[in-house]
């Protein structure tokens, strides 16, 4: 192997073009691959930023011909030689360099490289173990690194917009301590503090609303928070959040600054001309036309209440469900009467995926006559009815899930997006943003047998519903809101309770007795009665938010080195055991052996 040699880099692979003819230039990176035509080579040089082909000509320069031959793929290179044009029938167009190469007349080779283990090429399909195993030459694709280079520009363009709207950025503590509600916290054992533990944040919810106590108006931070949970595509136990807190303001502020966080963000990265305001929906227009509470408004296919309509219909399955107190809803998947049998039947095992216990389905045929197999249970006004309510046309069918409330939804919403997907009704090139408000503050727990935080204990209520904080607390709303983009959560916040008057009320009707509140929150208590200002925030997801903006299945793919599904390394291959001495220094007795 060979040094630089006092060699200097005059350009990136993606840099010359025709304007560079005749200019001698210095290129280093990684053979991405070589061709021999006729004793010429051929290199295709990359780096981060691009290609270029650089050539060895045994007639110009023999030596470093011959030298060469040896160069592998991803050995890496220092080359300096003259830029000449193509001949145009060799140019290629789908390269910014395309129309140039550089005859060589200087080869070094800084390092070889073992055969990688999987191609580079963007075509091959390769594991996702294997890609998180070797993730340094994953990220050498163009497409990975397109990714992270597009988080850069993502966070400069974030920091540039709230600094210029008079935010500070403010670290906070890494090591604090746990609370209650919420996820699972990872905990780290303290040395020096024997028996006890530090708990890794999983927002900075609490310093955040103590630096507006602390006066400092407008808080941002672009923070690393964890969560010990059961991981999906959408979720990992590390992420970032642009975490944000403003005093002195109310919802329509916060909607204001965000929206146009947003067009500044897609105009700047992505070239996207966004408008605002966004779009707004209450939870319970959600819930009762999309089934969830972060719809995709990229299509129709809405959901239809029919629970009155079936509510003394012959058909037992739906009537027996009403009385029990559920639901039955439908959706009218419109000109999709050519779905196979096999199409229904695999439509029903999906839906079972999400606790659905069937899928009723009825074809509608020539005059609005039903074909299913449940038509004998409805009268002619009954069927009539329904078809009515849902719009029905010929050529339609029409899928019915009858259940609990909160099944029904689940297992409808799923169906709408796998039906859109399916159907093609989803137009991946939008991006449709819409502000979800008036959540419940409060849901109860069955299995606690107490009311819980729909998003954290610190959220304000409503003041027209605190009356039913007392008697009925689940008819209490929220100030929370969640921005939704393309049928994903990006971010979610709320106005703040900065009464200690009311943060006690609440205490109170999640359970929280007196004592614990004072052992867990007493500081922020204490905050609330030295002269707290009216607060809000929001805190949005940034590898969600780049997964959909880069057009990725997976926020794994917008992370540098992400863990598995099952929270592991497979490049560290972390967790890891420890050496027994290390966890006597922490007071830790390990029973796993």
């Amino acid at each position: 192997m060979e040094s630089m040699g006092g060699l200097k880099r005059s350009h990136s692979c993606n840099d010359l073009a025709v304007e560079n003819v005749g200019e001698v230039v210095t290129l280093m990176g990684w053979v991405l691959r070589r061709r021999d035509h006729g004793g010429v080579i051929f290199i295709d040089l990359r780096d981060r930023w691009g290609i270029t082909q650089v050539v060895f000509n045994p007639e110009v320069h023999a030596e470093v011909h011959d030298k060469a031959h040896q160069l592998r793929s991803e050995w890496i290179i220092a080359v300096q030689g003259r830029v000449e044009r193509r001949p145009p029938a060799m140019e290629n167009p789908n390269l910014k360099t395309g129309a140039i190469e550089v005859l060589v007349d200087t080869l070094r080779v800084l390092n070889s490289s073992l055969t990688p283990p999987f191609p580079l090429d963007e075509e091959v399909e390769v594991s996702e173990n294997l890609r998180l195993k070797y993730r340094y030459i994953d990220l050498r694709r163009p497409s990975m690194a397109a990714n992270l280079i597009m988080r850069h520009r993502v966070a400069q363009s974030v920091r540039t917009y709230l600094d210029a709207n008079n935010f500070l950025e403010i670290e906070t503590p890494v090591l604090t301590r746990s609370t209650p509600e919420g996820a699972r916290d990872y905990l780290v054992p303290s040395r020096v503090n024997a028996g006890k533990f530090y708990a890794l944040p999983q927002s900075p919810q609490l310093f955040k609303q103590l630096l507006m106590v602390s006066g400092l108006d407008r808080y941002y931070q672009i923070v690393r928070c964890f969560r010990d949970e059961d991981l999906r595509a959408d979720r990992q136990p590390e992420f970032t959040q642009i975490d944000m807190e403003l005093s002195f303001v109310e919802e329509e502020t916060i909607y204001e600054i965000i929206e146009s966080m947003m067009l500044k963000l897609f105009k700047d990265v992505l070239g996207v001309v966004l408008t605002a305001p966004f779009a707004r929906i209450t939870y319970e227009e959600a819930m009762t036309r999309f089934g969830t509470d972060r719809p995709d408004t990229r299509f129709e296919l809405e959901l239809v209440d029919l629970t009155e309509t079936v509510k003394d219909c012959s058909f037992n399955v739906f009537k027996t469900v009403v009385n029990k107190g559920g639901q039955v809803k439908s959706i009218n998947a419109k000109g999709c009467g050519d779905f196979s049998r096999k199409d229904l039947d695999d439509l029903t095992g999906y839906v079972g995926q999400f606790g659905a216990k069937g899928l009723a389905w009825v074809k509608v045929k020539t005059g609005g006559e039903w074909q299913s197999p449940i038509t004998k249970f409805f009268k002619a006004e009954e069927r009539e009815n329904i078809s009515r309510e849902l719009g029905a046309e010929e050529n339609d069918v029409l899928f019915f899930v009858a259940d609990t409330k909160m099944v029904v939804n689940q297992a409808l919403s799923e169906l709408r997006l796998e039906l859109g997907r399916k159907l093609g009704l989803i137009n991946t090139s939008t991006y449709n943003f819409v502000w979800v408000e008036d959540f419940p503050l409060l849901e109860y727990d069955h299995d606690e047998k107490r009311h819980v935080a729909v998003h954290h204990p610190f959220t304000a209520p409503k003041e027209e519903d605190l009356k039913f904080l007392e008697k009925d607390p689940g008819q209490v709303r929220s100030r929370a809101y969640d921005l939704v983009l393309n049928g994903i959560e990006i971010g979610g916040g709320s106005i703040r309770i900065h009464q200690k008057e009311l943060q006690d009320e609440i205490f109170g009707a999640l359970g929280i007795a007196r004592e614990e509140a004072l052992d867990k929150f007493g500081f922020l208590l204490q905050a609330l009665e030295l002269g707290a200002p009216p607060h809000g925030g929001i805190a949005f997801g940034l590898d969600r938010l780049l997964m959909i903006m880069a057009g990725r299945e997976t926020i794994r793919d917008v992370i540098a080195f992400p863990k598995t599904q099952k929270a592991t390394c497979p490049l560290t291959e972390a967790p890891a055991s420890v050496a027994r001495k290390q966890l006597t220094e922490l007071y830790l007795r390990p029973d796993w052996e």
